[in-house]
This record gives C-alpha cells, structure tokens and sequence, in this order.
C-alpha cells in the first residue's frame, strides 16, 4: 500500500498529489456539465447566465435551485404573475434580454398574451406593484411601511402578505440578475434602441454616509477647499471618468466581436418562438416613469436619509427568519446562494473580498460598525470601483460591460466572481430593505 501525503518531497507523492488535483478538478468539471445538461432540459436551450456561472458550479447550482423554486415550486401566487413580475423587474434596467426571457415563458405557461402589450394591459393588481418594483430597483432605501401598507390595504385588488413577500424577493431577484447579465455581457449582443440613461450617474460616495455623519453642512466651493476633502469611497467614479471608461470598453468590445464564435444550443422547436419574442418586447412599454433613476444614497446638502446599520437589521438575525416564515423554505434557499458566493475561491485576499461587498452595501446606505471603510480606498483600485459601482446601480447605461476591470489581469472565471459578488449584495441588499419595512408594517 502507498501513503501520498502534501507533504512528501519525492516524486510519488508529487504524482499522487498531481492526481488527486486532477480527480477536483475533474469532478468540478464534470458537476458543471450535469448543471448544464438540467438548464437544457428545462429550457430547451442553454442560457447565457448558466454558461457564465458554469465555471463556479458550486454557486451556479444554488442559483438555479432558488430561480426554479422562485418561478415554478409552490408559492401564492400563479406561474404567470410569477413571469410578468420578473418581466417588470428587468425592464425597470431596460433589460431586453431578461424581459423577452420571461415574456416566452409568461406564453408558455398560460398567461394572458395582451398583457404584454405594456403595464397598462395587466390587471390592477400587478401595477400596484410599479411604485415599490421602481423604489427597489434604484433607491430601496425609500422603502418604507406606507408602500407595504398601501397593497395590503384591503380590497378587490389587495395583496395577501404572502403574496407580497413572493413578489418581493422575484424583484430583488430579478434587479440584480440585471447587474450580472450586463456586467458579464450577456445582453450585449441583443438588438437595441438608443435611449437617454435614466437617472444621473454617481458623482461620489460619501466616507460620511458610511460612517453615519449626513448631517454635516454643504462643502466649500473653493479650490483649497476641494484639495484639502477626504477621500470619499467613490472618489474615482466621476461623470467624465465613467463615459470615457464605458466608450473605451464599447470600443474593444466591437474590436474582440470579430472574434467569437456564437453557437446555441436547440433542443426544443418552440425556442424559435423565444428568439421570435427577443426582438419583439420592448422594455419601455412595462416602465413608468422613466426617469426616476440611481441616485446618491446620501449627500452633504441633504441629511433625511437614515444608514441602514447592519445591528439593528441584518439578513442573519433578522431577514432570514421573516422571509423563511412567509415564503416557505426560501430563507434557506437564499442563505445558501449568500453562503456559496461568499466560500467561493478567490485567488486575490479574502479582505479584497469583503471590501467588494461592503462597498456595495455602502452605496446603498448600509453600514458595518465593525469595518474600517478606508480599506475599501486601500484595496479596490480605482478602475474596478468605477466598474463595480456602475454594474450594480446603473447597469443599464450601456449595452457592453461597462468598464474593463484594469486591476490585475484576471482569468473569465474571476470576472465572473466580482459580477457574482455584486449580484448578491445587491440582492441583499434590496431584501434588507423590503423585509424592515414588512417588519415595520407587522409591528405598527
């Protein structure tokens, strides 16, 4: 019998090591194509999201168990409001990709053709929903119990508790798909319609809001004055800095698109119908008001909005067990995804990791008492904070990856890590919000 240890100096236990890297790797590969061959079969067709994920098989599994069981498992609410849902949700970001998805599946299990014509063909109920679908997309901080109690008012067209959390967490799911689908350029290579961004694209994120401090007086104009202010986070993320990036990256996108290969997968003949509907829907025609957008979570001329701190409402102590107990057993399917992105092997320091999540919390208004917000300046640079904080606030101001990470050269798989770490602190996020003004409804 050999014994083969990490430690042996020789050469066999140099082979048997070699090997048993060989046996991960090998059965990671295989658990990725197993992951694939479900997406076929349960689409028809293997989607571009699964074909990003699939190089993290571990998270790409959690995810499509949370998605099935959020669009297809047992829940209040009918298949398809489930779908025309999602489709609101995605075309809050002008998400052509995301919205023709839902709106084929919306078709296939029995929905109602002429609500797809715009919001205003679908039943009163579902646009009860475009005030805090348009909240939780750009500004969940303006969640608050008076939009909770203003669809569970009773009446005709009211909604259940039960049916609000659903809808709840299907947006928040949605919302950050956005980030990654455009974040990874998933949606790039769908024909679109120039459009004006709505929403003004971030100027700064204030050290301040972080720390708690907004009500501090309106800084002085002047030049030594400008010099002398602390680094905020987003110090980097000016106006001009942001177009120049997104030009630049649309650019060597056009450049490299010679390049691809596209190939896809048909296994069913009613995916020609879905390709039909990709260059049918039009986004815009399920959006209102159009030009309420990402805006600064906090700035120093204005002092009204209060930093989420994360040990009065946190998604351990607080969110899971409220969530899990109105929507059976997605608590759990959520903490899983939450859990596995953040286990996720990361080849840079496991400190890079936590300050790409709490930078995202921090622009959203939600802070850590017990982190020092100058490592998040420390340790993201300045091309991949500018990328991070357009994919996750305003992922729509562009068809292309919005700006290339200009950190260290990373593989495809490491990119797909930051878009994933993005994905789910922004659906953390969202969550945290709705569920403390649900909590807020139950306890008034």
């Amino acid at each position: 019998m050999i014994i083969c240890t990490k430690n042996m100096d020789y050469r066999l236990g140099s082979q048997c090591q070699f090997v048993q890297n060989q046996v991960i790797v090998n059965s990671e590969k295989e658990r990725a194509s197993l992951l694939c061959m479900k997406a076929l079969a349960n689409r028809g067709r293997l989607d571009k999201v699964s074909q990003q994920m699939a190089s993290h098989p571990q998270y790409l599994e959690s995810f499509l168990r949370t998605q099935h069981y959020i669009l297809y498992m047992d829940g209040p609410l009918p298949l398809p409001y489930r779908h025309y849902i999602a489709i609101m949700a995605a075309a809050r970001h002008h998400c052509r990709y995301l919205v023709s998805l839902h709106s084929a599946q919306f078709l296939r299990v029995g929905g109602d053709p002429l609500w797809l014509q715009g919001l205003e063909a679908a039943p009163a109920r579902l646009r009860h929903l475009d005030h805090i679908n348009k909240v939780l997309a750009h500004q969940p901080w303006l969640t608050a119990r008076s939009h909770i109690q203003a669809l569970l008012k009773t009446g005709e067209q009211c909604w259940s508790l039960a049916e609000l959390v659903q809808a709840v967490v299907l947006l928040a799911h949605c919302h950050s798909l956005c980030s990654f689908v455009f974040g990874s350029g998933s949606d790039s290579d769908i024909t679109t319609t120039p459009r004006v961004h709505h929403g003004t694209p971030p100027g700064c994120c204030l050290c301040d809001a972080a720390n708690g401090n907004t009500a501090l007086s309106p800084p002085s104009s002047g030049p030594m004055e400008k010099m002398l202010r602390r680094r905020s986070l987003d110090s980097s993320c000016d106006v001009g800095c942001l177009r120049e990036q997104i030009h630049k990256s649309q650019d060597e996108i056009k450049e490299r698109k010679g390049d691809r290969l596209h190939s896809q997968t048909l296994l069913h003949s009613d995916v020609e119908e879905e390709e039909e509907a990709m260059f049918s829907t039009d986004p815009s025609r399920f959006v209102t008001d159009p030009e309420f957008g990402y805006q600064e979570f906090a700035r120093r001329e204005e002092d009204h909005f209060q930093v989420l701190r994360v040990q009065d409402y946190s998604w351990e102590d607080h969110g899971f067990s409220l969530v899990n107990r109105l929507y059976s057993d997605i608590g759990h399917l959520l903490d899983e995804r939450f859990r596995n992105v953040a286990s996720l092997p990361f080849p840079h320091s496991p400190d890079l990791k936590r300050a790409i999540w709490n930078y995202i919390h921090c622009i959203y208004g939600i802070r850590y008492d017990d982190y020092d917000y100058g490592e998040v300046n420390r340790l993201l640079e300045r091309g991949l904070k500018l990328y991070i904080k357009a994919v996750a606030c305003y992922p729509d101001s562009s068809k292309t990856p919005l700006c290339p990470l200009s950190w260290t050269p990373v593989k495809a798989s490491e990119k797909v890590h930051v878009n994933l770490l993005v994905m789910e602190a922004r659906l953390q996020a969202e969550l945290l919000y709705a569920l403390r003004a649900i909590t807020q409804y139950m306890i008034a």
